[in-house]
């Protein structure tokens, strides 16, 4: 199945009549840059906001907003619903919120929330933010938006995703507070897929696959942590390869297990877009989807049905 990876609900409308069966990867955190542009924290305690220039800009964004919190959730809404109803009634995989903590701080009120990290890329980013004191209010208010989205505006199409979880543990943790926010995982039909992006997904993708309805391979981070290349770092751009023979190990298995346990498998990952050659070796394997880039679509549809056919 071909999918179409989308970054905002603009995009969501251009490219909805490309051949492609739903939307693999809708990130969120574009969505919030985009269309929100308030750091959540900021408005659960807007009254209590240090900034004052933010304080400012906050109330000014703000009006008409007796609760400050139900601008993030109405404005995010909106935009998820946008991209929702662009392939309705086709799968929409949002992922929930992935900004790393500099990324965060650059939202307007942010700075007060987000501490300073030596490394954002491997710090407190994805799962570990959602059940933390430091974040989960936060958390909460994404967890409102999609609700909205499935039940009052009825796009069940929306499948949530959880990116960069790190152990089994943090798993649990996460689908709690999902719970907590009225986000069940099997009620209302809700499916809810974890990144695969960390080597401890690969290894333990048999307890991960009893945690989750499916897997989306993150083939950058993948890379990145297999590697151990910073994917970020010119130095080094010449090592990082997703067509590397262990990062094509490590899909193999992880598409093996996830059929041994009935979950689905998907990429969404640069590779499959950028490499025909490797888009080919995904079909090998047996990947149940791959989402593209909107301008690789076309290209890489006939090349799967060339490799299905071979």
């Amino acid at each position: 199945m071909v999918q179409v990876t989308i970054a905002s609900p603009a995009a969501a409308f251009r490219w909805w009549r490309l051949p492609a069966e739903g939307i693999g990867l809708a990130r969120m955190e574009f969505v919030i840059n985009n269309l929100v542009k308030i750091h959540p924290m900021a408005l659960v305690h807007y009254d209590e906001l240090e900034d004052r220039e933010a304080w400012q800009q906050i109330r000014d964004m703000t009006q008409g907003y007796e609760d400050k919190k139900d601008y993030f959730v109405e404005n995010l809404a909106q935009g998820i619903g946008k991209i929702a109803a662009s392939q309705y009634p086709h799968p929409v995989i949002v992922r929930m919120s992935d900004f790393k903590t500099n990324e965060y701080a650059n939202l307007i009120g942010g700075k007060e929330f987000e501490p300073k990290e030596d490394n954002p890329m491997l710090g407190f980013r994805g799962a570990s933010r959602y059940y933390s004191d430091r974040y989960q209010s936060g958390f909460a208010l994404e967890c409102r938006a999609i609700k909205q989205v499935r039940e009052k505006v009825g796009f069940d199409n929306v499948i949530i995703m959880i990116p960069f979880c790190r152990t089994l543990t943090e798993a649990d943790k996460v689908m709690e507070v999902l719970a907590e926010n009225g986000l069940t995982r099997g009620e209302n039909g809700l499916q809810v897929y974890v990144m695969a992006e960390i080597p401890s997904n690969i290894e333990l993708a048999d307890e991960f696959a009893e945690r989750f309805d499916g897997f989306s391979i993150g083939s950058n981070d993948l890379t990145q942590l297999v590697l151990g290349v910073d994917r970020d770092s010119g130095e080094l751009a010449h090592l990082f390869d997703e067509r590397d023979l262990a990062i094509k190990r490590v899909i193999r298995r992880l598409v093996d297990t996830a059929k041994q346990k009935g979950r689905k498998v998907g990429i969404c990952g640069q590779a499959p877009s950028d490499y025909p050659d490797f888009a080919a070796f995904l079909v090998e394997v047996g990947i149940d989807s791959m989402s593209l880039n909107p301008d690789s679509v076309i290209q890489v549809k006939r090349r799967v049905a060339e490799a299905e056919k071979n």
